[in-house]
């Protein structure tokens, strides 16, 4: 038999849906790889036989490798900070004020406006850096923070580049409809027709997106918008997902979910009809609890409607300036748990194969089986549980992506 690399003297958390074993594990494992693809996968008993001088041995020391974990929500290209805002909601001021005084996600577009695509690309570097070195090996990142075409399309270019540059794969995804800008602040119908007929035709045109998303709310875009940006992006060929139901139940969720999309994204307020209408279609569903405890928010996802019908539960950082500063996928996993009472394995499958899923590659990423791409980590752990129990240590010992060990 001959391979690139085999792993030996580990367990492993195959999050495998198709195993019967909590976490989809393997105990006293084996793992090959073959030309960046996991070429076999079981007990280290079944392994058969290798040329074990020309093949290389890694060893785990009874360790436990996962799946490469994936973020499937972020806003990682941004300029400037909004620690004001912080500040002032710590004087009493609500998300909701603040955005409408003409803060929020509207600073921040003035800072990326003003910065240029080297500035863009070294600070979100640093944020893909941090990320990657916690066993990070797919990330969802977002436009919108420029709510212009240059902007936008400058951010997605940067977006773009990130993915080249680092060993992190990048899926990019276009929310020109994040906001409404200033210059159309009375004629958000406008607005939405220049994210329709200028913005989305230069993003096709120049290959820089993977999806669309919107924000659907109360203070951005109404249904009726929602529905025709995504209708949009669905007939060009994009993904489609969406922010909804974060601060109010407007429907957002059940219209995108019927138009296919691949997940809605806070879903604070969403009520059964629309866990209904998600399920039905296969839409996951993303929690994002760093914004929940960021924004210090009472109303919890339901969860337990979520489990009842059986949606799929995506764990991501929804990464941003103003919301969620917090760039820690791990950090992700505990709060899932202590917030929102995901068990330890529900927010593990969050950040591998749910995720997966999330952005359309469940076919090549989130699981540790025969054919996947040869994305996982090595942790100094003694159980898979811990990942979400404890933070602050970080406990990933190896990184390998496609195949290649790029963190050690």
């Amino acid at each position: 038999m001959s391979w690139d690399q085999v792993w030996l003297d580990i367990n492993i958390a195959t999050m495998d849906t198709d195993l019967s074993t909590a976490y989809g594990a393997i105990t006293d494992a084996a793992l090959a790889v073959k030309d960046g693809k996991i070429a076999w996968v079981g007990p280290r008993a079944q392994l058969p036989e290798f040329d074990v001088l020309s093949t290389p041995v890694y060893r785990g020391k009874g360790k436990w490798l996962t799946p490469g974990l994936i973020d499937a929500h972020t806003h990682l290209v941004f300029a400037g900070n909004r620690a004001n805002e912080f500040e002032m909601r710590l004087n009493g001021a609500s998300y909701e004020d603040i955005a409408r005084a003409g803060g929020g996600i509207i600073s921040t577009v003035k800072a990326c406006r003003e910065a240029d695509e080297a500035e863009l690309f070294e600070s979100a570097r640093k944020r893909l850096n941090a990320l990657g070195k916690e066993g990070v090996t797919t990330v969802e990142i977002k436009s919108g923070y420029g709510l212009d075409t240059d902007t936008e399309l400058k951010m997605l270019r940067v977006a773009r580049e990130l993915g080249k540059h680092h060993h992190v794969d990048v899926q990019t995804t276009f929310l020109g409809a994040h906001a409404i800008p200033p210059e159309y602040k009375d004629n958000a119908d406008a607005y939405v027709d220049l994210v329709i007929n200028d913005m989305l035709p230069k993003v096709i045109e120049q290959d820089l997106a993977d999806a669309v998303d919107v924000f659907c709310e109360g203070i951005a875009f109404d249904l009726a918008q929602t529905e025709k940006v995504l209708t949009a992006a669905k007939q060009a060929g994009l993904k489609i997902k969406l922010h909804a139901e974060q601060l109010s139940n407007i429907g957002g969720s059940e219209m995108a979910a019927k138009l296919g999309a691949k997940s809605v994204d806070h879903i604070e307020y969403l009520d059964e009809q629309g866990v209904k209408a998600i399920s039905d279609n296969g839409t996951c569903a993303v929690l994002l609890p760093g914004a929940f405890y960021f924004l210090r928010e009472t109303k919890l996802p339901p969860i337990e409607l979520l489990r009842q019908h059986k949606v799929p539960m995506v764990v991501a950082s929804d990464f941003n300036p103003g919301s969620s500063p917090l760039c820690s996928t791990q950090l992700m996993l505990n709060m899932a748990c202590t917030l929102f009472r995901l068990t330890p394995e529900e927010a593990l499958a969050g950040v591998t194969v749910n995720a997966a899923k999330a952005l359309g590659l469940e076919d090549k990423v989130g699981q540790l089986k025969l054919g996947m791409q040869a994305d996982f980590c090595l942790w100094d752990i003694d159980s898979p549980a811990e990942l979400a129990y404890s933070f602050g240590v970080n406990p990933c010992i190896n990184v390998v992506k496609n195949g290649q060990l790029v963190h050690q």
